[in-house]
């Protein structure tokens, strides 16, 4: 019986995990300030609950790249809450307005949790060029061999010049095997061939890297139909996961490219890399509230051991820590 992802102990299930915290609390530094440190300013500035304070809050958020939808949403539930509670104190807005934010992304029925149990399991990663896709399998490969899961990569990225030697340098250093086909190969043969890898080595989980050619959507959307149709076939009986990496350093277009990939595929969930470079954090709660995406891991550094898995309590919570 493996432990939950990351080493997490059952008792610790339904409380933040310490590490993703600390972690987090660290990296969401720039979204911090963007937010709460704007929120606790003007707070200060009013004497009373009016109109203006509820705009100015609705900048903030939609500046941090919450969402003009999820925004307006989350402040129309902010109002009726001081009204039902008779808040009078500009001061006591600012709990409200984090139990709202958690309260709007808890909404979806999906689970945050990566869903790879009983073994074997199989995870398909997809996402545009340069979002941190490679990087991010490496680490997801790292952290599962951590709890001790037999893991293999299948470099089904065949189209971009250079992703096949990356994935297998990454492949080295984190100790696990690789299957590749030769650069514009076939990425349903290599991923074919890396299900009977899996197989035949009685892996745990099988991770399988695919292109990120948003420029062609026809051609993504049947490439990833085509793989997918492959590991349904030869891999009926394994788990699946199909995880979209993006990049929250590009806010509101991290949107836009999961529109495309929705549409390409069943996506299961989301890896929100680079959470540490930005003050677009807020991309998160529109993900997770706008479409529906549970975000399952976040990247908040450049170790090994960054990629963290998310919590939306505990997300919240350190965007809202002083």
């Amino acid at each position: 019986m493996f432990k939950n992802l990351f080493g997490q102990k059952k008792e610790d299930l339904e409380s933040p995990n310490k590490g993703f915290l600390e972690k987090l609390k660290a990296g969401l530094d720039k979204t911090r300030k963007g937010i709460t440190e704007k929120v606790d300013n003007i707070l200060k500035s009013y004497v009373k609950i009016d109109d203006e304070l509820f705009d100015d809050l609705e900048e903030i958020l939609v500046t941090a790249d919450v969402g003009v939808g999820t925004t307006m949403d989350i402040i129309d539930s902010l109002r009726d809450r001081i009204q039902e509670e008779g808040l009078r104190e500009p001061e006591g807005i600012k709990d409200l307005l984090e139990d709202e934010i958690k309260r709007a992304m808890n909404q979806s029925n999906s689970s945050n949790r990566l869903e790879i149990d009983p073994s074997p399991a199989v995870i398909l990663v997809v996402g545009a060029n340069g979002v941190g896709k490679t990087t991010t399998i490496a680490k997801l490969a790292y952290n599962l061999k951590r709890e001790g899961r037999k893991v293999i990569l299948a470099a089904g990225d065949t189209f971009r010049a250079g992703a096949i030697e990356q994935l297998n340098e990454w492949s080295k250093r984190v100790g696990v095997d690789l299957v590749a086909h030769s650069e514009g190969a076939d990425p349903a043969a290599v991923i074919f061939d890396g299900i009977q890898a899996a197989k035949a080595r009685k892996c745990d989980v099988l991770i399988c890297d695919t292109a990120g050619r948003l420029h062609n959507k026809k051609n993504l959307m049947n490439e990833l139909n085509k793989i997918s149709r492959v590991i349904e076939r030869e891999y009926a009986d394994a788990q699946k996961e199909t995880l979209l990496v993006l990049d929250a350093t590009t806010g509101q277009n991290a949107i836009a490219q999961a529109k495309v990939f929705e549409e390409a595929c069943n996506v299961s969930g989301v890896v929100l890399t680079k959470l540490d470079g930005t003050a677009k954090g807020g991309v998160a709660i529109a993900l997770q509230t706008e479409l529906g995406l549970p975000i399952k891991f976040v990247g908040v550094g450049e170790k090994m051991d960054d990629l963290q898995q998310f919590d939306v309590d505990g997300f919240v919570e350190a965007i809202f820590s002083n």
